[in-house]
């Protein structure tokens, strides 16, 4: 039963999967968006939402960082459920390392891969105040030596918690810059680069967040609201939802 219900779960996860890779497959072969079409388009998420937040709760840069890494393979809304009680239980590195791993395991076992990501979250705990005096670091190398941590969840806490204007590539922003052929790139690096490249420096400190909104809300990967797209007119997809 177990692995029926696991078969379940995971499959709108896969067509997900199944549609992120299809909007790659093509992505490159759309004409080029021009910089005037990427201004226009920026200028419209901006005016439609000026002061786009993510939707990870949080107090600080630490408990930022835990709900990160937190997420992989799992909701921000279940998250955000997980980290309350572990937040009251555990705001600090220190508090951190002392709830322990079955303690941290506890308050988060809602979430996929909960034993594993409980020893990440207690060892970067661990690291941060024996290497950082119990401070994040804004530094994105040094971030990702921490466990857990890779490069969107670097630039993730770089971008919110520090003001930067980084790019962290989810599902969402990978597949909305494939499909749209904004920033086409077979991998999340590319996109990543590719949407450094091209984005006006006035938006790129609020880019990811309306293209991570965009992408969970509107352009979703199984059925694109293209009636409700900003951008729709801009957009280089040939197989666009009727409204």
């Amino acid at each position: 039963m177990a692995v029926l219900e696991e078969q379940v779960a995971t499959r709108p996860a896969r067509r997900r999967a199944v549609a992120n890779a299809a909007a790659a497959a093509i992505g490159g072969a759309f004409r080029p968006w021009s910089d005037a079409e990427i201004a226009t388009a920026f200028t419209r998420f901006e005016a439609a939402n000026p002061h786009p937040e993510g939707e990870l709760e949080h107090h600080d840069p630490f408990t930022l960082l835990v709900a990160v890494v937190l997420s992989a393979q799992a909701t921000d809304a279940g998250v955000n459920k997980a980290t309350r009680g572990l937040f009251k239980a555990a705001p600090t590195p220190a508090a951190m390392v002392a709830l322990g791993e079955e303690g941290v395991a506890q308050h988060i076992r809602t979430l996929g891969l909960y034993r594993g990501k409980a020893k990440n979250v207690v060892e970067l705990s661990r690291r941060l105040l024996a290497e950082h005096g119990g401070e994040v670091p804004a530094d994105r190398a040094v971030l990702e030596t921490l466990p857990g941590v890779g490069r969107k969840t670097a630039n993730v806490v770089l971008n919110i918690a520090f003001g930067l204007p980084t790019i962290a590539v989810d599902t969402h922003l990978f597949r909305i810059a494939n499909r749209t052929g904004l920033a086409p790139g077979k991998t999340p690096l590319e996109v990543e680069l590719g949407l450094e490249r091209i984005i006006p420096d006035r938006f790129k400190l609020h880019a990811h967040h309306w293209l991570i909104l965009h992408g969970r809300y509107v352009c979703k990967a199984l059925k694109p609201d293209c009636p409700r797209c900003l951008i729709a007119d801009l957009c280089r997809w040939p197989e666009k939802t009727p409204a």
